[in-house]
């Protein structure tokens, strides 16, 4: 039984046949007989000469698979569906409508067979990939048609990978099979270095471990960073702080290649580029963060280069963005080490200078009273971890007034940010509010796109890539930034992501700085008394509340780790 068409006329009642098909492919059959043989009909659209009856069937049997109840009903359907001549034709006549279809399909049936990646992997996006390359390398009349087939292949292969995150194990076999792509297009300057820059993100955050085969994308990277690829420096910062976050112990270890030789090089050769304008250079100071959180008590012997390079940066940042980020490296080395950290910038001469700067940097805010600087909960926790860590150290390594002065900016700090963590976590429930409604709207519009002929063009589509890769950048910790907001009369904040993850994820900002101050005041009584004489009664409050809310945080979070438990 099969849906056939050899003329328009016929092609078009073949076309709606197959789009009745789909709405009819959730409801409940009496001969479960019918429901495969409707299915089939559908499958056999798939090869039909007329692009429209292919498109209205890709749309028909994701219903068909959706509406699957069980899953053996799909395995004999699984060699048409692979079969590498159709569907490499797709590619070669770039119909882009039904590859990006095909996409939607594949999440569906990857969702319902978690096996299936592999082979679609190869079959479906890897072969056709290369000879996409080829035709464009032999012809070049084919040579922009063969790239942008090449780019469709690997964001495909980035919607597979995508659709596993829940399966690392996966990762493992899929591996080996994309490796070749990446070594290949991470050494050219191309069109697809944006896709593959994704891939290995996906593959360094979801893998189990990093490989050593994966370890060694690094230097290509790092190479094409100096060379020409400083446009792709916000892309390039994923995997690369996956590489450092994921796999510590090898980056920190391993001296054939050095690794840690081989960033310093990168990042110093940008941020000591005069032509390099202050948004070119964002991402540098959030990879020296990654750095010395992740390698916290390994690596002492950066920490007065990285000084040098970051203060050197920071006389000649404009944008407050930026000099917040510099700011935040030397806060994030103060919670690295804080008294090698003093040392170094007594002995560069310019600890008044930065001790200045960060007061004032603090002190800045626009008309409506928002801050200008460290605008994010991130920001705002760094600052406090690094300026409690000098609190702790010894009366010979801070004096007196410095204390009082660090000590009054960390409450204010706090306080700040427990007010905006309050604020999202209001603006949290009331998105959760809207998620049923949001979601009926979602379904109403997917019901109006199978009613008529819907495709994906090429805007379209680099939304979605763009989209998948903020993903990526937001669950390492990082906000994607637009240069413009720096300049903004705009009162917004910049938005942490709820999925943050940090080695100061599991520090809480009040319980650290409480112990401190606790620890200061049994090591020397004196001193912590003089202290607390010196703060008037609007710090004295804010030191109250301070550590009432360090009790509360202490509760919660146990609270959290119990429920953690029991869930497991």
């Amino acid at each position: 039984m099969s849906f056939q068409s050899s003329v328009v006329m016929l092609g078009t009642c073949v076309r709606k046949a197959a789009w009745v098909a789909g709405q009819y492919a959730h409801i409940t059959f009496s001969d479960q007989d019918n429901f495969r043989k409707a299915m089939h009909c559908v499958i056999s659209g798939l090869r039909d000469p007329e692009l429209p009856v292919r498109v209205d069937s890709v749309f028909a049997l994701r219903s068909f698979v959706e509406a699957c109840k069980d899953l053996d009903e799909i395995r004999p359907i699984l060699p048409q569906l692979l079969d590498e001549n159709f569907l490499s034709l797709w590619v070669k006549l770039r119909m882009r409508i039904l590859f990006s279809l095909s996409r939607q399909l594949l999440i569906d049936l990857v969702k319902r067979w978690h096996h299936m990646p592999l082979a679609c992997a190869r079959v479906w996006y890897v072969g056709p990939f290369w000879r996409c390359m080829a035709s464009s390398e032999a012809d070049d009349e084919v040579e922009d048609s063969g790239a942008l087939a090449a780019v469709g292949c690997l964001r495909a292969l980035s919607t597979i990978l995508e659709s596993i995150s829940s399966l690392p194990h996966l990762f493992i076999q899929i591996e080996p099979t994309l490796l070749p792509i990446l070594r290949r297009m991470l050494t050219s300057d191309g069109d697809v270095y944006e896709e593959v820059l994704e891939i290995v993100s996906y593959l360094t955050f979801y893998s189990p471990t990093i490989s050593l085969d994966m370890w060694s994308l690094w230097p290509l990277m790092m190479e094409a960073l100096n060379d020409w690829a400083i446009d792709f420096f916000e892309n390039i910062l994923v995997p690369l702080d996956n590489y450092i976050s994921r796999g510590t112990e090898h980056f920190v270890t391993c001296k054939d290649p050095d690794y840690q030789q081989c960033l310093w090089k990168g990042l110093s050769s940008v941020m000591t580029d005069q032509n390099m304008e202050d948004s070119d250079i964002v991402p540098a100071p959030k990879l020296i963060e990654v750095f010395f959180q992740n390698c916290k008590g390994q690596v002492d012997h950066w920490v007065e280069p990285y000084l040098r390079l970051t203060i050197d940066r920071l006389r000649r940042a404009e944008k407050p963005y930026l000099k917040s980020l510099l700011v935040q490296v030397i806060a994030n080395v103060f919670y690295y080490n804080p008294s090698l950290t003093l040392a170094m910038l007594h002995k560069l001469g310019v600890a008044t200078e930065i001790f200045n700067l960060w007061f004032v940097m603090l002190q800045q805010v626009k008309k409506s009273g928002k801050r200008v600087n460290f605008k994010r909960e991130h920001d705002k926790k760094v600052c406090c971890l690094g300026l409690t860590s000098l609190i702790g150290l010894p009366a010979n390594h801070i004096p007196a007034e410095a204390l009082e002065r660090i000590f009054k900016a960390t409450l204010e700090l706090l306080v700040a940010y427990k007010e905006q963590v309050a604020e999202s976590k209001r603006q949290n429930a009331a998105a959760a509010d809207d998620v049923d409604e949001f979601d009926a709207d979602e379904e109403e519009n997917e019901e109006d796109e199978d009613d008529g002929e819907m495709g994906v063009d090429d805007e379209d589509q680099d939304e979605v890539n763009s989209l998948n890769i903020q993903k990526l950048v937001q669950a390492r910790g990082f906000q994607l930034h637009d240069e413009d907001d720096d300049d903004d009369d705009s009162d917004d904040d910049f938005s942490d992501d709820e999925e943050l993850q940090t080695p100061i994820d599991e520090v809480d900002p009040f319980i650290f700085f409480v112990g401190t101050i606790q620890a200061v005041q049994a090591s020397d009584p004196a001193r912590f008394q003089s202290l607390m004489q010196t703060l008037d009664f609007h710090y004295q409050a804010l030191a109250n509340g301070v550590a009432q809310h360090a009790e509360e945080r202490k509760v919660e979070i146990e609270k959290e780790k119990l429920e953690k438990a029991n869930a497991q």
